[in-house]
């Protein structure tokens, strides 16, 4: 009987402690969904936002997050070129990373140089930015998205 006590509490113990020693795994918010372009933002001192400017009308810019897999079309009335572009993406706590596969003919020419971008980012729920940096890491702009799925 005492052995039967004695494992009984044993394990009430290993449980108890269990709980208390567990913490809650730090979640992330998910990219996974369509985003539709809502703004910029141009840095001035590569901290503070100088200007916030709104897409134009007629402008739309989607982007596309599932599986891995990124994919973006732009559609703005007074340009007659294409955009798209599709490659895949991860995101860490505090940066996206694409890299692209295929794009447009205009993007593929951009492509020549430069097929990684990495951006901070900056996401919540239902909104998310992607700010890019010039060669000395300051801030320059970002894109600013809200979910639209």
């Amino acid at each position: 009987m005492k052995k039967l006590l004695g494992l009984v509490f044993l394990m009430f113990i290993l449980v108890s402690a269990t709980k208390f020693a567990s913490p809650k795994p730090v979640t992330m918010h998910s990219i996974e969904g369509t985003w539709e372009l809502q703004s910029f933002y141009n840095f001035d001192d590569g901290v503070h936002i100088s200007d916030t400017v709104p897409t134009a009308d007629g402008y739309r810019q989607v982007k596309m997050f599932y599986n891995g897999k990124v994919m973006w079309s732009r559609y703005a009335p007074q340009d007659s070129l294409e955009w798209f572009g599709y490659g895949t993406y991860r995101i860490t706590s505090d940066s996206l990373i694409e890299t692209l596969e295929y794009a447009s003919s205009p993007m593929m020419r951009a492509m020549d140089t430069l097929r990684v971008f990495n951006f901070e980012l900056r996401i919540t729920d239902d909104s998310y930015s992607q700010i890019s940096f010039d060669e000395e890491g300051n801030r320059t702009f970002s894109e600013n998205y809200k979910r639209i799925d």
